[in-house]
């Protein structure tokens, strides 16, 4: 039981980690060099919400059926639930399309010698993604303190 609380907290934290700070690489203040290694970057950390965000969920249901938890409907749990889905939902749904638009935008052949801020409409979409970013942020920070003060 020991080891499955271990690879759940850990998964926890790696899968959650990366979006309290996604936000720095999105910060509309950014010129098109720095936006294009911020992107990069991005999508590199995009595998760990994606594996370790599953791998959590996972143990949060064996962890719940292996042990004395009570019934499932208990705020911190049902909460917990929930705000993971929130995030999901955050970052899936709202996060992606913007972040997908300026990747595009970076991407076109006519962009790739710009340098200097990134034109007005992907200023904005990085001030989305930005808010976005800081209300998973806010919401991560309450799901673990949601686990941590658990009765």
């Amino acid at each position: 039981m020991k080891v499955l609380i271990l690879v759940h907290v850990l998964s926890a934290v790696i899968g959650v980690g990366p979006t309290f700070f996604a936000h720095l690489l999105t910060r509309p203040d950014k010129d098109v060099d720095e936006l294009r290694i911020a992107m990069k970057y991005s999508r590199s950390l995009e595998f760990f919400p994606k594996i370790g965000g599953s791998i959590a969920v996972l143990t949060g249901i064996a962890l719940f059926l292996l042990g004395n938890y009570g019934p499932f409907t208990q705020i911190w749990l049902l909460g917990s639930l929930i705000l993971y889905i929130l995030i999901q939902i955050i970052v899936i749904g709202l996060i992606t399309p913007p972040t997908r638009k300026v990747n595009e935008w970076l991407g076109r052949p006519e962009n790739l010698d710009l340098t200097g801020a990134p034109p007005k409409v992907i200023q904005n979409a990085l001030i989305t993604i930005d808010r976005w970013f800081y209300l998973a942020s806010a919401l991560g920070v309450l799901l673990f303190i949601f686990m941590i003060l658990k009765p």
